[in-house]
């Protein structure tokens, strides 16, 4: 006999912030997601602009850290070996907290091109021309999409509310930001992600 789902004590896991963050948390691969998209965007438009015959040549991986936690990322290579991908560098092990949030911020809802485009040259700064820009932009505009047009279940019997706090830069100063994360808990047991927002600060007002 199946023994009934505990609702409570997934209420109680939630509420502790089991996998929410980490390796096999609910925001990881959403970062990773769009971290990869943007790097094989920056491969193609490298390609596309090499004067000597070139082409992809596979991945390679390497562990990367991150506020949310740390995941395996697929970087793209070329077959001269002369591609040097800018968002994450070869030798980089880390991602900013700051091109961390940029990245979560994009997955809320009602992101127009021109707002991806903003964060994307932001995440880069000025070292990349704009047609990198908006070759990664134009890549990572498909994700978004489909993450955020996504079918979701009718009934969710718990949902959550929880927030990711960041020190980003704007206008030459530091301030706190906060993503608030809309958890919720399926009629299986299992843990899905509904939406993020950002928002200055968390409070109830937001």
């Amino acid at each position: 006999m199946t023994s009934p789902f505990d609702f409570e004590k997934a209420l109680q896991d939630l509420q502790s912030g089991q996998e929410l963050t980490g390796k096999n948390g609910i925001l990881t691969p959403l970062i990773k997601q769009l971290t990869e998209a943007a790097l094989k965007a920056e491969l193609e438009q490298y390609l596309a602009s090499e004067q000597q015959p070139n082409r992809k040549n596979g991945r390679s991986q390497k562990t990367i850290k991150a506020l949310t936690g740390s995941f395996e990322l697929e970087t793209p290579r070329d077959r001269s070996g002369t591609f040097e991908p800018q968002l994450i560098k070869k030798n980089q092990s880390q991602i900013s907290d700051e091109i961390e949030q940029k990245i979560l911020s994009m997955f809320g809802l009602g992101m127009g091109y021109q707002d991806i485009r903003q964060h994307v040259a932001e995440m880069y700064g000025l070292d990349i021309s704009n047609g990198t820009v908006s070759a990664v932009t134009d890549s990572l505009l498909p994700q978004l999409e489909l993450w955020q047009q996504r079918p979701l279940q009718s009934h969710y019997p718990i949902v959550w509310l929880d927030a990711v706090h960041y020190k980003v830069r704007v206008d030459g100063r530091y301030i706190s930001q906060a993503i608030y994360t809309i958890l919720a808990l399926d009629v299986e047991g299992k843990k899905e992600i509904l939406g993020l927002y950002l928002s200055e600060n968390e409070g109830a007002n937001h």
